[in-house]
């Protein structure tokens, strides 16, 4: 299920998500919205609404520092880890813990948090993630020259998602943080 993306212009990191719901073969379009903006922060989730729920209602993310990279690997990872553990989602597997996917912006920049807790930020300024992910990238990839602006870009990448993938479905949601980290 899925179609999260995001980008980074002119300092502000841009994020869009579809609705969809994917169990199997049925569909739920859902009203709750894959991406939110909380705090310096915004996010865009795939893998489980209760992860996304976590994230958004549960997370207490401290404010971020000056060595971002730095930041989001340790004290924004290990803030994720604590609430997904607190709210009995976080599996564990031979002492190992595995979450979800998800992008996070901050500070005009954008990350990529994967299941087994790296956090990666693509050199592209751009990142897409769920059962959608290859075809937005390649929309994304497409517009990368053009004079749209982010949000048409976002909305291209996911109109080619939602096209091409059965777990990917209208309406589209939109959220943006600028630079300063101010949501």
């Amino acid at each position: 299920m899925t179609a999260i993306v995001g980008l980074v212009h002119d300092g502000a990191v841009h994020l869009g998500g579809d609705s969809a719901g994917v169990a199997g073969y049925s569909l739920t379009v859902r009203a709750d919205a894959k991406v939110f903006a909380t705090g310096p922060y915004v996010f865009g989730f795939t893998s489980s609404f209760r992860m996304g729920q976590l994230l958004r209602y549960g997370l207490e993310a401290p404010p971020p520092d000056e060595d971002l990279e730095r930041f989001m690997s340790t004290s924004f990872i290990n803030a994720v880890r604590d609430t997904l553990r607190d709210g009995g989602w976080l599996k564990k597997d031979a002492e190992r813990e595995e979450g979800g996917i998800f992008l996070v912006g901050v500070r005009g920049r954008l990350f990529c948090v994967e299941s087994d807790f790296q956090v990666g930020e693509a050199v592209d300024g751009y990142a897409a993630v769920g059962c959608g992910d290859e075809l937005a990238l390649g929309a994304l990839y497409a517009t990368r020259r053009s004079r749209m602006a982010p949000a048409r870009r976002l909305a291209v990448a996911l109109e080619a998602a939602e096209q091409h993938s059965a777990g990917v479905r209208r309406p589209f949601a939109y959220v943006s943080a600028p630079r300063d980290g101010a949501a």
